[in-house]
């Protein structure tokens, strides 16, 4: 196909031989799968702030380094510098939680590089070769299913443990290869630590793995993981090798009825959401 602008640099200083189809189109980036030598890869192109989709990106964006004050400055002005700036910093975000989880032990796509808004990854196929499928579009055993959700549980412990939370986790944010769960999108990952709606965004993060495996096996939505793992995080006691149980208890005897209708309101408004996603990308596809 013909190299779309955006990917021309990439071209003509030898990075990428070949783009050989656009894979999809989303709410934050293009990607098309390119040759580069030998290799098949993935290359995304982030899409400027004015064409992102993504809501709430001041929110994702708090607790992030700034490496000046003069950056920060024109962040707050929001001069032409200053939005350069902020394009720079959420696009190293990715790379730079991808890096930190690969190190991490959590299965995420290899990276290669980030040149001019494009960043370079592994492409994820499946054993025959194909592009592997979203866990959205993925059905299971149930025993299949509690396989896979404990270790995206297990994931998800590591991510914690690194002080990572992706922020917008759920099974449109998710390959599935023949080796299990593959973990991408994590441009608006957030600091666990700095982030004041840390503790929200895990919660859902969590409990939409929990949703869509609980659809295939039930018994897994009676589970507390964001919860019990949050409490340990909390506590400091959080590690990549900790034992849970799935199980947590809260302390209140009594339900407060107004946070039981605050919680009602949370996943009804999760889903919708959720249903948003799926339009976006059945529109895009």
């Amino acid at each position: 196909m013909k190299i779309p602008k955006r990917l021309q640099p990439l071209a003509d200083e030898g990075i990428i031989d070949e783009v050989i189809s656009r894979l999809m189109s989303g709410k934050e980036a293009d990607i098309f799968i390119v040759r580069c030598g030998d290799s098949v890869r993935c290359a995304k192109v982030y899409k400027d702030a004015a064409k992102r989709s993504f809501k709430k990106a001041a929110q994702y964006q708090e607790g992030r380094k700034v490496r000046s004050g003069r950056q920060a400055r024109a962040m707050e002005k929001r001069s032409n510098y200053g939005r350069q700036q902020q394009e720079e910093i959420w696009q190293n975000a990715e790379i730079n939680a991808l890096s930190c989880l690969a190190e991490a032990g959590v299965r995420v796509p290899e990276t290669f590089g980030c040149f001019d808004g494009v960043l370079l990854m592994e492409l994820v196929t499946d054993e025959a070769g194909d592009v592997a499928p979203r866990l959205a579009d993925v059905t299971m055993s149930e025993e299949q299913a509690v396989e896979d959700y404990t270790l995206m549980m297990h994931y998800i412990r590591l991510m914690l443990c690194a002080g990572i939370v992706h922020g917008d986790l759920s099974e449109f944010n998710v390959l599935v290869d023949d080796y299990g769960p593959v973990i991408i999108d994590l441009p608006q990952a957030v600091n666990a630590a700095s982030n004041n709606s840390a503790q929200e965004m895990f919660s859902r993060d969590v409990n939409n793995m929990r949703r869509y495996y609980g659809y295939f096996a039930p018994d897994l939505l009676h589970t507390q993981y964001d919860k019990e793992m949050w409490a340990l995080f909390e506590e400091g006691k959080l590690k990549p090798d900790s034992i849970l149980s799935g199980e947590f208890e809260d302390d209140a005897e009594s339900a407060d009825v107004d946070i039981v209708l605050e919680e009602i309101k949370a996943v009804m408004k999760e889903e919708q959401e959720r249903q948003e996603r799926l339009r976006d990308t059945e529109e895009s596809t």
